[in-house]
């Protein structure tokens, strides 16, 4: 999504048991040699405390040897979302066939619970919004701890600290306008999306079928109150499925504003819409989790995945600036996402862990705005995509 830098504001635009007898002394020093000697191996199940010492070349080797096929579950609202890093990953390794398969991750998770239950594990990596699920799959034994190379430089809550999972990309929820729309009269923080000048004129996602977008209506209820909503809603807004659709709608000039959808801080000052977050007003931002499946049928290849997802030469050219990485510089004159403290990047994960909380604010924001309407914007992929 396109945007806009400015001056004015700050930005407008994650020993076994004892063994007993000479015998067991035996094969306990036998084992203990045999441990030694694995662990020197890089990348081996001993050694998986320790960050990735292959390179890429030597990683995609390996994945090769290992049957050259990867399965990635990553969330999204359309099937096209993820096609530019699909093609990016096909192109440096093109030996690799590589199935990306996009979702609301609210689908994908609860499919990979089916599909473990049940014994037909699809994916070998999946890469969703639903913080909370790493953390239950994690507690549950179900994902592969791995520490990809430059693990050390990720911001530390971008790392579970075992390397169960990595955040490997910046995401971020505002509002954002078309420049020619609001004729230079454009809104300078969310609290003025109430002006009756923009009835009519507002598109969003709604907030009650996305969590992220439904942590930013959150914060904007919060920061401006109940009355703010009820006087939102009388604004008349457009709301569709899937966090893409503020965008959509305000490129091809049907509305004026958009809210709930994610966009760029860097994008030429020339760019027909512009992303904006308001200093001293809330946006919201996280680190979009990826972690393998400890049953994976390809771990290697998701291996590979995770190293050039996070490495520098991707993390440079993250779309809209900000990096997981603490030692790459945000581009645009950017801070590291996490020094901004409207971005709430901290109660992002928080919130999604209160599942109870969540269910509260969807239904309480369905009264306000109806009931979420239309079909899926993926498409309705049933139990094994994939496959």
């Amino acid at each position: 999504m396109a945007s806009s830098f400015s001056r004015r504001r700050i930005l407008t635009t994650g020993a076994g048991a004892a063994l007993g007898g000479l015998a067991a002394t035996g094969t306990a020093q036998a084992a203990t040699a045999q441990a030694a000697a694995t662990a020197s191996v890089p990348g081996s199940r001993t050694a998986a405390g320790a960050e990735e010492t292959r390179s890429l070349d030597e990683l995609y080797r390996d994945a090769v040897a290992e049957g050259g096929r990867l399965v990635i579950y990553a969330g999204g609202d359309t099937a096209t979302q993820q096609d530019s890093t699909a093609q990016a990953f096909r192109t440096r390794f093109p030996d690799i066939d590589l199935t990306m398969i996009v979702d609301y991750s609210k689908y994908h998770d609860v499919r990979v619970d089916n599909q473990l239950a049940t014994g037909t594990l699809v994916p070998d990596l999946v890469q969703l919004q639903t913080l909370q699920d790493f953390t239950r799959w994690k507690s549950q034994g179900k994902l592969l701890p791995y520490k990809p190379a430059g693990f050390s430089q990720l911001y530390k809550d971008f790392r579970d600290p075992q390397g169960a999972w990595t955040a490997v990309r910046v995401t971020a929820f505002s509002y954002m306008y078309g420049v020619d729309a609001v004729a230079g009269n454009a809104p300078t923080s969310p609290q003025e999306l109430v002006d009756p000048r923009w009835k009519g004129a507002i598109a969003s996602s709604y907030p009650h079928d996305d969590d992220a977008v439904l942590y930013l209506y959150s914060l904007y209820q919060e920061a401006y109150g109940w009355d703010w909503i009820a006087r939102f809603a009388a604004q008349q807004p457009q709301f569709n499925r899937g966090s893409h659709t503020p965008g959509v709608a305000v490129n091809s000039g049907r509305k004026a504003i958009g809210v709930g959808g994610s966009g760029s801080l860097t994008a030429p000052s020339t760019a027909p819409t512009r992303f904006a977050v308001a200093d001293g007003h809330p946006f919201m931002a996280w680190g979009q989790r990826a972690a393998i499946l400890k049953k994976a049928a390809h771990p290697t290849a998701a291996k590979l995945y995770l190293n050039w997802a996070l490495s520098a030469e991707r993390q440079q050219g993250s779309s809209n600036g900000w990096s997981v990485r603490t030692d790459i510089t945000p581009a645009g004159g950017l801070k590291p996402v996490w020094t901004y403290r409207n971005a709430h990047l901290d109660g992002f994960p928080r919130f999604m862990e209160d599942r109870a909380q969540v269910e509260r604010w969807k239904q309480t924001f369905a009264l306000y705005f109806g009931e979420v309407q239309g079909d899926p914007t993926p498409g309705f992929l049933g139990l094994h995509p994939g496959r």
